[in-house]
């Protein structure tokens, strides 16, 4: 037999790279690491409440069934979920998070050497996705922590198959407002598709804010995404879904795996969608926690972007990295944002009243203890 190649020579060579998406530990590593037995994790835009009570319950009573597979079309949830948004279901697609529709939509679209034209200080997923299809990545800097969707609008070229947008925006919590959006809308070539990201929509109170909903049309190439993990509460079940012309979900649907949405997934999906009263409390919640971290770390003389989202951006006196180590010492696990280019930076999320205090704590001490 010939001597073998090294593995690496079998693997496309714009693979090599791929540098993997870095989510942060389980609390439950972090505090076997550090010897803890009480840390709050405020890193991940998770929510501070749970999940739905209605979700647990839908659960429980699907757990019998394990043995059985999903619905591979998901018929009763997308049933729910088009009445509720007011689509009909050949408009949607699920997704094991709505990172696996992005995922399908990118290889859809995207041909080797096609452009994807993005920002920088996005959601790093986007540019993984790209490169993983062979394609070229365009990043157009934001405006004073702001999408510039001027901007994006001018870096289209005749090889742009994509655009991905972020409203509000992961991880500076900014969004654009209905009028820019509108103005770029009818600037974008009908060869692009855009697709504009709407994990965090949720937790917009501003109402110039636009939803993707008010702008879908069967002859425009435009798909929004939302998740279940933030205000529902369900990331560790990995539900999301795309909407968008339904002759595009139907090509995306012949990309889509059989049996991605799992069976207690689509069953909390659907009991979620009817918990309008732990909806409110989240954001409620959310709320409250903003305007208490927002007055104290104005008290603390620090700047910070005031957030549309779940999460504040807080610019620190001294590396963002090193606070983060400090704060794992205090049990307080936050976001360093070295990989968003954010070197200055952490990222929080709300988390009960009492989580936002104990970081606000840590933080003085954290801070203090420098000087």
């Amino acid at each position: 037999m010939a001597a073998s190649a090294p593995l690496s020579s079998l693997i496309l060579p714009h693979l090599s790279q791929l540098t993997p998406y870095q989510a942060g530990k389980p609390l439950e590593e972090l505090e076997r690491e550090l010897g803890l037995t009480d840390a709050i994790k405020l890193a991940s835009n998770e929510n501070p409440l749970g999940p739905s009570p209605l979700a647990l319950a839908a659960i429980r009573d699907g757990i019998e069934n394990l043995h059985r597979y999903p619905d591979s079309h998901a018929f009763y949830l997308k049933a729910d979920l088009a009445r509720h948004l007011g689509l009909v279901p050949e408009q949607l697609i699920l997704g094991n998070g709505s990172d696996e529709v992005l995922d399908m939509l990118v290889r859809a679209l995207v041909p080797p050497g096609g452009e994807v034209v993005s920002t920088t200080h996005t959601f790093l997923m986007y540019d993984l996705l790209t490169q993983a299809v062979g394609g070229v990545f365009r990043a157009v800097p934001l405006n004073e922590m702001r999408v510039d969707l001027e901007a994006v609008a001018r870096a289209v070229t005749p090889r742009t198959r994509l655009i991905l947008l972020n409203n509000p925006n992961n991880p500076t919590g900014t969004a654009f407002s209905r009028r820019e959006w509108e103005t770029f809308l009818a600037t974008v070539p009908a060869t692009v598709t855009v697709v504009l990201d709407e994990a965090y929509i949720d937790f917009a109170d501003d109402p110039e804010v636009p939803s993707c909903l008010d702008y879908l049309a069967e002859d425009r190439a435009l798909v929004g995404l939302r998740t279940f993990s933030k205000v529902y509460g369900l990331a560790g079940l990995r539900i999301g879904y795309g909407f968008g012309p339904s002759e595009l979900m139907d090509y995306l649907n012949r990309l889509r795996m059989p049996f991605n949405v799992n069976r207690l997934a689509q069953a909390a999906a659907r009991a979620a969608l009817q918990d309008t009263e732990f909806v409110a409390r989240t954001k409620e919640v959310v709320l409250a926690g903003k305007d208490l971290v927002g007055r104290e770390l104005t008290r603390l003389g620090l700047d910070f972007v005031p957030s549309q989202t779940n999460f504040i951006l807080i610019r620190m006196p001294r590396p963002g990295r090193e606070v983060y180590q400090a704060m794992l010492r205090e049990g307080v696990i936050i976001r360093a944002m070295d990989e968003y280019d954010f070197p200055d930076y952490i990222r929080v999320n709300m988390g009960r009243p009492e989580d936002n205090r104990r970081f606000l704590t840590a933080l003085e001490k954290v801070l203090g203890s420098a000087n």
